[in-house]
């Protein structure tokens, strides 16, 4: 088996980050900044949201978090979209009331929008680039191949499946209507599932020598699981990113990416 470990990659880009941060901060006296809004308290995303800040402090960009009931997160917002001190905001998923994700995820200024997740944002979203670059930094050609996507939802699937049939690669998309999914996934030789339905993929579904990229999350137990099955990973003929350390690494890299271009911009335009 050949892992697709986003850790591995992920310490070459922040090098890189950390030096253009440090030449906004003194060459143009511009200094990154990123907010976060987190209307749920919960172990799982408090964990999600100190990856963040973490990752932020290591190259020098600000995270400010505001923990707020869901009903005060849009005049936060308004607030966050005037202030010219941040460059970058995304909205911690999932809410406290999933039916408002749509409205106001919209809310994120189109240039502050570094998640890439609402209509018209100026970024592409942060977990679909994480798994291009992911393929991308283990030299795995996806030209001619056919690739199924597994989920169309709106942090993963749909925005990967914009993204590489822009690229003029063959995609298919599948979710919960799919009838036949084993049959659907054997025919690909490069599978990406991000449903959040812990052990969908099983080993009976995926052709010899498949490219599996497991983004799904749900918790189990207090635990973070993904999509893809304990099975899977006792073959040896498969490539496929590790049960921890896969996409997630990346695609906070991806994401101060984004802040960082948002930065420049502003340092541009100053």
């Amino acid at each position: 088996m050949k892992l697709l470990n986003g850790s591995e990659l992920v310490g070459y880009i922040k090098e890189r980050q950390a030096r253009q941060v440090r030449a906004l901060r003194q060459a143009h006296h511009v200094f990154p900044r990123l907010a976060i809004i987190q209307t749920i308290d919960s172990p799982v995303i408090d964990t999600y949201v100190r990856l963040k800040r973490d990752y932020g402090e290591d190259i020098l960009i600000d995270v400010d978090v505001y923990k707020l009931p869901q009903a005060d997160a849009k005049a936060k917002l308004a607030e966050l979209n005037k202030d010219q001190s941040v460059h970058g905001i995304i909205v911690q998923l999932p809410l406290e009331d999933p039916a408002e994700t749509d409205e106001i995820v919209n809310l994120i200024s189109p240039y502050k929008d570094v998640d890439g997740l609402g209509v018209g944002a100026e970024f592409t979203s942060a977990t679909a680039q994480a798994i291009d670059w992911l393929l991308a930094g283990y030299n795995v050609n996806l030209n001619g191949a056919p690739i199924a996507i597994i989920g169309n939802g709106r942090l993963v699937g749909k925005p990967l499946s914009q993204l590489w049939t822009g690229q003029g690669l063959d995609v298919k998309v599948y979710d919960d209507q799919t009838t036949d999914l084993i049959s659907v996934i054997k025919q690909a030789k490069i599978v990406v599932t991000a449903t959040g339905v812990p052990h969908l993929i099983k080993s009976v579904m995926l052709q010899p020598g498949a490219v599996v990229v497991d983004a799904g999350t749900a918790s189990e137990s207090g635990k973070i699981v993904g999509d893809v099955d304990d099975e899977v990973r006792e073959r040896d003929d498969l490539t496929i990113t590790p049960a921890k350390g896969g996409v997630g690494p990346l695609t906070v890299a991806s994401l101060f990416d984004n802040v960082i271009t948002a930065a420049r911009k502003t340092a541009q335009d100053n």
